[in-house]
């Protein structure tokens, strides 16, 4: 164990904390947080932490939602009972050190391994000596599955020991109805779900199994005598399964899965664990030659994104925190289809799959929504949950401590499109024709069909969709966004398309789904009148797309007069007159340019990118990795940088007070949007997938892994030889597109293109 308890060496593939810092320890509890899509748990402190530890360590379970408060309140991800609890008792009492006593006391989250451990240096009392170390993991192989390693070496001292093992909050927001020694049922309040938690415990003193003194519910302890020398070794597995109907009982399958645990043994789970993370980086790392922080800053992000996804289970998807903290409530954005999916779709399609049919299984809850508000078609909610009822808070409190009104979730409706967005996206990289048949299709019809109800004909000859939120929130009740606008008419054009398809290679599909959809040709004709005429903003004077009607006359504000800032620009100049100001909170126009530069002719797109990031204030984690990829796309490497950077010290660094809500998961997808999508500049093709690299002056080389409709491609950018090397490592021959010329890729044969010369 006691090996088994030891980091990586590799110092670029840990994070490390040292001591004590109590204004930084919300951080590291979401920095250091571990999960595998299901689990999720804050890294804080389970051993010795006495009362003025005031969070135990957080257990998240997926798709664990309710409405913990008065009905018609927002509902929630709702934490699970605390199973790493441990006590050391001594004669003296137990074996405590307060947060300002644990100067030893160091934590090292394992990037490569997916696991957390701890280790006291020096434990003592008046009665022993002692130290410690521990891991913590929840199985990326096996998902219900988490695990617990204590090793205990007694340095000085010959007393009783006692240790105690126990689940904390065992009714924190959730119903017990059973609870035995080794077993707990919970039920939620209002959501009919309910949660089982099996666990198992050993303990072994120099060796030998020490029996277990049973204390109660999910509680027990071990007694002996200690002496100097002596290891002590500590185990315990808990077997987690959510229900999410009331019928089922989830106990039985919790017992049954810690069953199986035992019979493999921590060391089992460890393996599999070990092995399944391996897998998984074999096809995302990626590989950053000449920037230390750059490769440490994607390996923590790519971390970070492997543990928030479940290829398992398509009733789930990616909340703004993944399982990692309580902000947001655990709700889901329009971050996961844009800045997760892409990740997704080219390093794990299975998990990109999985999120899409999570916005399938709710497509009839954004019928509801567009009805409810008097249009056609699929609405999305701007925050989800698991049913896919709207959840947008209505209100909140400013920064003035004055009510607010929250528009979002009634007028920021781009997220159908950016859903629409992603099962396109998803569907050209992988070819996955079942989805498309299956779900996907529905998605892009109902989508498409919301935007042609809402875009109404007025009397200049063009379409208009008034009254919205952009991706800018500064601005609302405003009238034809051009993302909104834009991304619309995309929307709608791949209806049609889709339409076609499935008309022409699926016709028996198409017949039955038109008439359950109640779609004939004289809709989809209006369809394509729609997208004919929407307006979108753009001047062909000055290559500008206005962010929406009326931007262009409002007041300019020099931003850089207000540098050194700490708050956003909102707060410095007041809402009022932020409203009547060009000042943006993120990338919206940028962002168009991001998701469809085929919108952007010729110089339009550099015009466009400079005219708006002068006026952006980034008040958004989401802002910096979408102007960074843009920026490395137009070849603006420094820039790119110093957003990658920017987007970075979000998470990594001890300068945003936001983090102790949990990691900014769409922020750590934007680290890798800017690698790949930025730097590598890859683009997905009709039948092809293209490369445009242009890497920062400091990056000698970057390299990583992509799939694609089957294939498995292995890309590498050698800056200081100015060359590509692809290799094709699995699947059928392909085109390649380099720096605007087709290559073709076979497999076995490693291609090589001079670049930039």
């Amino acid at each position: 164990m006691e090996r088994a308890l030891k980091p990586t060496l590799d110092a670029t593939w840990v994070l490390a904390a040292n001591g004590y810092d109590p204004l930084r320890e919300g951080n590291l509890e979401s920095r250091f947080a571990i999960s595998n899509g299901f689990l999720g748990i804050r890294g804080s402190r389970a051993t010795t932490r006495g009362a003025r530890w005031v969070v135990p360590p957080r257990t998240y379970v997926a798709g664990l939602f309710d409405t913990p408060g008065a009905e018609g309140t927002t509902p929630g991800l709702i934490p699970a009972a605390d199973w790493l609890r441990v006590r050391i008792l001594l004669p003296g009492g137990p074996l405590v050190h307060h947060p300002g006593d644990v100067s030893s006391h160091g934590m090292t989250l394992d990037l490569r391994r997916g696991a957390l451990f701890s280790e006291f240096g020096q434990l003592k009392s008046p009665d022993v000596g002692m130290r410690l170390r521990t891991a913590r993991l929840v199985s990326l192989n096996e998902r219900s599955v988490g695990l617990q390693l204590i090793h205990l070496e007694i340095e000085e001292g010959e007393v009783e020991v006692t240790l105690e093992a126990s689940f904390e909050g065992l009714d924190l927001g959730l119903v017990p109805e059973r609870l035995e020694q080794d077993l707990g049922v919970w039920r939620t309040l209002r959501s009919g779900k309910s949660l089982a938690m099996a666990t198992a415990a050993f303990l072994q003193v120099d060796g030998h199994d020490l029996p277990p003194t049973p204390l109660g519910q999910l509680k027990c302890s071990w007694s002996w005598k200690s002496r100097p020398g002596q290891i002590v070794c500590f185990e315990r597995s808990v077997a987690v399964v959510r229900s999410d109907a009331q019928s089922l009982d989830p106990g039985g399958g919790a017992r049954d899965k810690i069953y199986v645990a035992r019979q493999l043994g921590w060391r089992g789970v460890l393996a599999e664990h070990e092995a399944a993370w391996t897998s998984r980086w074999q096809c995302s790392e990626v590989k950053v030659d000449g920037d230390a922080f750059a490769q440490k800053a994607l390996r923590f992000a790519i971390y970070h994104l492997n543990s928030a996804a479940n290829p398992d289970d398509e009733h789930v998807s990616i909340g703004a925190r993944a399982l990692t903290g309580d902000d947001y409530r655990g709700h889901v954005f329009w971050d996961t289809e844009i800045f997760l999916l892409p990740f997704y779709i080219l390093s794990w399609p299975e998990a990109a799959r999985a999120l899409l049919m999570y916005r399938f299984h709710t497509l009839d809850a954004a019928r509801t929504k567009a009805a409810g508000m008097g249009w056609q078609g699929a609405l999305y909610a701007w925050e989800s949950a698991d049913t896919g009822i709207e959840t947008t808070p209505e209100h909140a409190i400013g920064p003035d401590r004055q009510i607010i009104d929250i528009l979002c979730g009634k007028q920021e409706q781009h997220i159908s499109a950016d859903i629409a967005y992603a099962v396109w996206q998803y569907w050209q990289a992988t070819g996955d024709d079942a989805f498309l048949r299956d779900a996907g299709a529905e998605i892009l019809l109902e989508t498409g069909r919301f935007w042609s109800s809402r875009a109404r004909p007025e009397a200049d000859g063009r379409h208009h969709i008034r009254g919205v939120i952009g991706p800018d929130e500064y601005h609302e009740h405003i009238d034809d966004n051009a993302f909104t606008n834009v991304m619309a008419r995309w929307n709608i054009r791949r209806a049609l398309d889709v339409a076609t398809l499935l008309r022409g290679r699926w016709p028996k599909l198409w017949t039955s789904l038109s008439s359950r959809l109640a779609l004939d040709d004289s809709e989809l004709e209006q369809w394509r009148k729609v997208a004919e005429t929407m307006a979108t903003g753009f001047d062909p004077k000055t290559g500008l797309f206005e962010q929406f009607a009326g931007f262009f006359t409002l007041e300019e504000i020099d931003l850089a007069a207000y540098a050194g800032r700490s708050v956003p620009m909102d707060v410095v100049l007041g809402r009022e007159r932020t409203r009547q100001s060009q000042v943006i909170k993120q990338a919206d126009v940028v962002a168009l340019l991001g998701l469809l530069p085929e919108e952007f002719g010729g110089e339009n797109a550099a015009k466009n990118f400079l005219y708006y990031e002068s006026r952006c204030d980034h008040g958004s984690s989401l802002s910096p990795a979408m102007h960074g990829m843009v920026a490395a796309r137009l070849g603006y490497s420094d820039a790119a940088l110093r957003y990658f950077r920017q987007t970075a010290a979000i998470d990594l660094a001890d300068t945003h007070a936001a983090i102790d809500g949990g990691v900014h998961i769409a922020a750590l997808g934007g680290i890798w949007l800017m690698a790949v999508f930025g730097f590598a500049g890859v683009s997905l093709q009709n039948d092809s997938v293209a490369v445009d690299p242009k890497l920062p002056a400091n990056w000698r080389s970057l390299g990583f892994r992509l799939q694609w409709r089957g294939r498995h491609l292995k890309i590498s950018i050698d800056q200081t030889e100015q060359r590509l090397e692809a290799t094709l490592e699995a699947g059928e021959p392909m085109t390649l597109v380099v720096s605007n010329e087709p290559q073709e890729l076979c497999r076995g044969q490693a291609l090589r293109v001079d670049i930039g010369k």
